[in-house]
């Protein structure tokens, strides 16, 4: 299938299925954020208004995390084409990039209007899951994010120009008996499963969870599952010397800060300079009378 949905005749301008299916991803994710602000009680007019803020901010971080992580692992293609880091038609975005300047990008709408911050990481927590999900089609349609040669019946053809190291050799691996792993689709299986797991807690325990367990919840379920795909992406940079990717020391901290996040907030453990924060989430008191 072709990447390119359409070029415009006599410009550079291309409409690609990666850039489709990701606005469509991050339209029906703020629905189930919209949807989950108004669980808790708050506006859930406000999602739309802080996408505004957090999907620019969560592009740039995507793109900026995606080229820095490229230059750790040994690349040195940015580095000699430093313009082509704003080639974003080429490709070239990670997740945990968007995650984290979006959310900074998030914690600047909530500061101006004065909301609480964890109501939307909260309801934001699931429709990440369900919108990174959403997204992954795409990668079967670029032939990216596989991984080793498989034997077993859901095993995918790569061709030529879009595999890597080792198996590029079409000799060695023909085209027509070389199936790789679908790294996209395990992830995008653990993501559905992670975000039902997560919307069942926090309806089953509505009235009981605290204020921003289903955000930790995320942290400790995104980053597992990351762990056990990064073990399927021989295309992730690694620490110079090691078989450790970045993604993995990354995901590894998200699981450590999602657990150590809980046992605070449920005071199994107590720090002095970290507190468990408020029982009950505080409204605004512009709250609309439909949520």
């Amino acid at each position: 299938m072709d990447p390119i949905i359409f070029t415009i005749p006599g410009t550079n301008f291309s409409l690609h299925w990666y850039g489709v299916i990701m606005a469509v991803g991050i339209i029906l994710a703020g629905l189930v954020a919209e949807w989950g602000v108004k669980q808790r009680g708050e506006n859930g007019e406000h999602i739309w208004e802080l996408l505004i803020w957090g999907v620019p901010f969560g592009i740039v971080g995507a793109r900026l995390w995606y080229v820095l992580n490229d230059i750790a692992g040994g690349g040195r293609y940015y580095i000699d084409n430093p313009l082509q880091i704003l080639n974003l038609p080429q490709g070239g975005l990670h997740f945990y990039g968007a995650v984290l300047f979006g959310a900074l990008g998030a914690l600047i709408f909530v500061k101006r209007n004065k909301l609480d911050f964890r109501i939307f990481l909260d309801a934001a927590a699931p429709a990440l899951l369900i919108g990174q999900a959403l997204v992954r089609p795409a990668n079967f349609i670029n032939q990216e994010l596989y991984g080793q040669p498989t034997g077993l019946p859901w095993g995918i053809r790569i061709d030529e120009l879009h595999r890597i190291a080792p198996w590029r050799n079409m000799y060695d691996f023909p085209y027509d008996t070389t199936f790789f792993h679908p790294a996209f689709a395990y992830e995008m299986l653990w993501n559905f499963l992670a975000a039902g797991v997560l919307l069942w807690i926090a309806l089953e325990y509505k009235k009981k969870i605290k204020p921003a367990t289903i955000f930790a919840g995320w942290l400790i379920l995104e980053g597992f599952g990351r762990e056990i795909i990064e073990f399927f992406r021989p295309d992730q940079p690694r620490i110079p010397g090691t078989d450790i990717s970045y993604s993995r020391i990354a995901a590894g901290l998200m699981i450590l800060v999602g657990i150590i996040w809980l046992l605070i907030k449920y005071e199994i453990i107590k720090i002095p300079s970290l507190k468990p924060g408020p029982e009950k989430y505080q409204l605004s008191t512009k709250t609309s009378q439909k949520s």
